[in-house]
């Protein structure tokens, strides 16, 4: 399947069993664990995505996230909604992005998919992820140390 194409249903509402956030504030897997649990699910499966060190060989200081939240908070509706109709048994979506200035370590972006088995589960978890690259408007800057030792940025399209 090619991500990049992929329509997503335009939806409004979002389904009671599931969660969106994107904030400034850092993001709990505690948190995010827990609103993907449910006492039907045999699997809860978390993609933590974090700010690493490195990019393409060159040195990371840190990364800077904007994003046009309506229209992200709608695409992580509609990720929600194709994966239900994917994986029919999914209990519960939960996509929490962060936007502002992380350092390395810190998380992103948290995904959580709480389904019956772990193979829907994993497999929903690994599609949000993906689409959610490919169609959030989503931002980030790189803040790079160069060699000698100055820090440039560069923005880039995260979708």
């Amino acid at each position: 399947m090619n991500l990049k194409t992929t329509t997503l249903p335009n939806l409004t509402q979002t389904h009671p069993q599931d969660n969106f956030a994107i904030t400034i504030a850092p993001l709990s897997l505690e948190e995010v664990y827990r609103l993907a649990d449910s006492p039907s699910n045999g699997a809860v499966v978390v993609m933590s995505g974090t700010v690493r060190n490195q990019t393409n060989g060159k040195e990371v200081q840190s990364l800077e996230y904007q994003a046009y939240e309506p229209m992200a908070t709608a695409v992580f509706r509609s990720i929600a909604a194709e994966i239900r109709q994917k994986w029919k048994d999914t209990n519960k979506v939960v996509i929490h992005h962060r936007i502002g200035h992380l350092t390395i370590g810190e998380i992103s972006v948290l995904v959580a998919v709480g389904c019956p088995h772990r193979a829907e589960a994993f497999e929903a978890c690994r599609y949000a992820i993906d689409t959610l690259k490919y169609n959030a408007p989503i931002w980030k800057k790189e803040y790079i140390k160069e060699p000698d030792g100055t820090i440039a940025t560069q923005w880039i399209n995260c979708c």
